[in-house]
Parts: C-alpha cells; sequence; structure tokens
C-alpha cells in the first residue's frame, strides 16, 4: 500500500558564482563577500522567488524559507522577508519560516511580533520553524555557544507564552527581562502557528520536540541518519505517552526526476556536487564551536554520519546516491526510493531543495513539473488535492465572505470631540449619527 506523504519545497538561494570548494577554506563566514555581486542576486532573487510562487500552482503543500548568515550557500539572513513576498503572491499554500534563528535576536519578542503578523497577512498560512542554527551563525554574530542550547529554550517559552496568553505581562529570566510583554497583533491560527524544530540528530532537539508535539525535521543526511531520527522521536514520544503520528516526521532529501535513470544522472549530478562541494564546504571547527551542543549529542552527530560526522564535499555522486544522501532517476525510480523513504522512515512529510545552486530556470521547473505530474500523486489521497485544498481556510477569502462569517467588530473605535463627548468615529460624518455614546 502506498503511504501518503505531504511535499516542501525548500529553496536556500545560494549564489553560486564563488570559486570551487576546492579553492577555498569555507563558502561560510570567511569567504569574501567580495564575489557577490548585487546586480546578478538581485535576478536570482527573483528565480527562487518564482519558483516559490510555482510550487502552488503545481500542487506542492508547502514552501519554507530558511536563515543563514555570511555565506553563499544561502542568501537568506531574513526568512521573514521571502515568507511576506510568498505570501502576497500567493493564496493558500502553507509557508513555513525555518529560521528563525532565535539566538540571532536580541528580543525574542520580535520574532512573536513578525511571525504573528505573516500568520495574520496570509490568512492562517504560516509554519514556525525555530532553529538553533548553525555553528557558522555562532561565529558570523559573535555569540557564545555554550549558552546556546538554554537562551534558546527561553525564548522559546517567552514566544509560546506571548503567542498564547493575553498581555501584558513581565517576563523576568536568566537571558531575557521585558517588563510588558504585549505583542500585536496576535497570530491568527489558534493557540499559534504550527511549530516545526529542524535539527542534526540532537538528542536534545529530537526530545524537546516529541516532548512538545512539534515536527521534527531532520536536515540534509544519509538515509541511516534519517532513520536512527525518526527512530529517536518515535521512542521519545512512547515516552511522552502517545503514538506519534507520520506528520510530525519530516525528512530533507534532495530528489530529481527526469525521463529515464540516465537522464536524470546527466542533469542533476554538476548541480548536486556544485551543492555538496562548493555550497556546504564548511570546516567542523566553523559548524560544531566548542559548547554549540553537548557531549551526547556530539556523539550522535558523529555517528549518525551526517553533515559535521563527514567531509560531504570529498563524496562522489554514487556515494551520494548509495547512502541515500539524495534520490534521482525515472519517475519509476523516484516512486520506488519514496515508497520505501515511508517505509522505512514512517515520516509523512519529505522536504526537497528547489534549486542546487546554478541549475538552470528550465530544470527547476522541469523537476517540479515531473513531480508533480508523475510522483505526487502516488502518494496523495483520491482526490489528489494537496493539503492546504483539503483544509478550510482559517481566514476568510473574499470581503463578502469576510462580512458573513466575521461580521462587525464587537468594541466601536471611539473618540472624544471636544463639546460632544464620545462617538463612534465609523459613522461619525454623518450629522444625524454624530451623538455621544457610552463607552
Amino acid at each position: 500500500m502506498t503511504s501518503t506523504l505531504e511535499f516542501y519545497l525548500i529553496n536556500f538561494m545560494p549564489y553560486p558564482y564563488i570559486p570551487p570548494g576546492e579553492d577555498v577554506e569555507s563558502s561560510w563566514i570567511v569567504l569574501s563577500n567580495q564575489h557577490y555581486d548585487p546586480r546578478i542576486g538581485h535576478r536570482l532573487y527573483q528565480h527562487y522567488l518564482e519558483t516559490n510562487v510555482l510550487a502552488e500552482r503545481l500542487g506542492f503543500d508547502g514552501v519554507l524559507t530558511n536563515e543563514h548568515h555570511q555565506t553563499a550557500y544561502g542568501t537568506m539572513p531574513n526568512p521573514n522577508l521571502p515568507a511576506a513576498w510568498v505570501a502576497a503572491q500567493t493564496e493558500r499554500i502553507r509557508i513555513g519560516v525555518m529560521g528563525n534563528v532565535l539566538n540571532t535576536h536580541l528580543n525574542p519578542l520580535r520574532v512573536a511580533e513578525d511571525i504573528a503578523m505573516l500568520d495574520v497577512m496570509s490568512g492562517g498560512r504560516i509554519i514556525s520553524g525555530f532553529v538553533l542554527g548553525t555553528g557558522m551563525e555562532y561565529h558570523s554574530y559573535g555569540i557564545n555557544p555554550a549558552t546556546s542550547r538554554e537562551r534558546f529554550w527561553e525564548a522559546h517559552d517567552l514566544i509560546m507564552k506571548a503567542w498564547t496568553e493575553p498581555g501584558p505581562f513581565p517576563w523576568e529570566g536568566k537571558h531575557f527581562n521585558l517588563p510588558y510583554v504585549n505583542p500585536w497583533p496576535r497570530p491568527l491560527q489558534q493557540p499559534h502557528p504550527p511549530v516545526w524544530l529542524p535539527g542534526v540528530s540532537s538528542l536534545e532537539t529530537i526530545e524537546a520536540a516529541a516532548r512538545n508535539r512539534y515536527t521534527f525535521m531532520q536536515v540534509f543526511s544519509p538515509r541511516t541518519a534519517l532513520a536512527r531520527a525518526c527512530a529517536m522521536y518515535r521512542e521519545a514520544a512512547e515516552r511522552h505517552g502517545y503514538t506519534p503520528h507520520p506528520n510530525q516526521l519530516a525528512a530533507t532529501l534532495q530528489i530529481y526526476v527526469a525521463e529515464t535513470d540516465k537522464q536524470a544522472r546527466l542533469e542533476a549530478e554538476p548541480h548536486l556536487m556544485w551543492f555538496m562541494r562548493n555550497g556546504l564546504k564548511t570546516p567542523t571547527y566553523h559548524l560544531l564551536p566548542p559548547g554549540y551542543t553537548s557531549t551526547r549529542s556530539l556523539r550522535g552527530i558523529l555517528s549518525s554520519g551526517s553533515h559535521g560526522a563527514v567531509d560531504m564535499w570529498d563524496m562522489t555522486f554514487d556515494q551520494l546516491l548509495e547512502e541515500k544522501w539524495a534520490l534521482v532517476g525515472s519517475p519509476e525510480t523516484v516512486i520506488a526510493g519514496l515508497q520505501e523513504f515511508t517505509d522505512e522512515l514512517g515520516a509523512g512529510r519529505v522536504v526537497l531543495c528547489g534549486d542546487w545552486g546554478a541549475m538552470p530556470r528550465w530544470m527547476v521547473h522541469k523537476n517540479m513539473e515531473m513531480l508533480a505530474e508523475e510522483v505526487i500523486p502516488h502518494f496523495r489521497p483520491p482526490d489528489g488535492k494537496p493539503v492546504w485544498a483539503r483544509e478550510e481556510r482559517p481566514a476568510p477569502h473574499t470581503l463578502s465572505e469576510h462580512a458573513a462569517t466575521v461580521g462587525k467588530p464587537k468594541t466601536a473605535p471611539l473618540v472624544r470631540l471636544d463639546g460632544v463627548g464620545l462617538i463612534d468615529s465609523t459613522t461619525a460624518h454623518v450629522p444625524e449619527l454624530r451623538t455621544p455614546v457610552k463607552p
């Protein structure tokens, strides 16, 4: 029996016009931004954003934005900005923000405000990803990695309370002290937008995701690491008294589809190798600074074979396919691989990259269209609809629908006029209605 899967497109927005990986120490932090041409960057942003809009027309379940700093791998230092652009250009598709990196914010209340604003603007379509961030973010922002986890969870608790409890209230913590927590607007989705926790086999992150019943998203890893993380999540969920739904497990997998296995390889190989050997070129001392992760989690990461445990930039294309970092082939090959993926991991959500670097537009669109027409339907319910087309919209779609379902606000906007008193400002322009009202 074919398993049901949700398909999410993530686009890291790379800047591919840099020296080859063997000529640089890293594509992060230390690669001079003299290689960046903003005019080319403008064209790339247009391409990447249009790809996200295409995902809705093709029937993907969602698109994800991302946050990284000082790197050619992902020119998206603020994930909320592309999320707002996509929200304005689409109508129904889910939009996941994977950031925000909470420790790059001096005040986590800004994240609570930004996500709530996006949720209201988009009509309740936002997924909020809370991420610890790679070690490179800590080098880039001069953040102490030794306090990263406790600071992250205090920020998380503050944001969740800000979303779910009426303000104003004070917050007195170890890292944040705020006399007034009272964010406007509040999120449209109640009690709060869905939360995903991306990670790399960190025991603490997986445990926390299961405890809070969040979706855990294992980032780019070999199949053994994906399977291990999913198993740890299920074990943690059982300890917390429930059996997790497959949609609480998401895994990132590079996927490319073409007419035949041979053609898929010809088209995908140079771009996947750019992604691995150039975009992800990162020394371990940048990725895992001292104090960034616990000893237990570091052992787990190193034993998983995922990012940080292996020099991915030295791997061959055949290794990447054999260890199942990527799934490349004909529709039949990809369908079989995804079925194996769901059977082994029990995951209900797959996240795939929309662009691996200098991939031409026609190739990006071809891959997405073949996925939409020949692969995704095999993992859908009989109606064939993406998840957003089968759900009731959180917000009214038209003015008449809004008027019929929401109605007028319960409180009139009152203003005090000299010589008159309190009046309803919505009708004050009509002389016979310009009369004092009781507050």
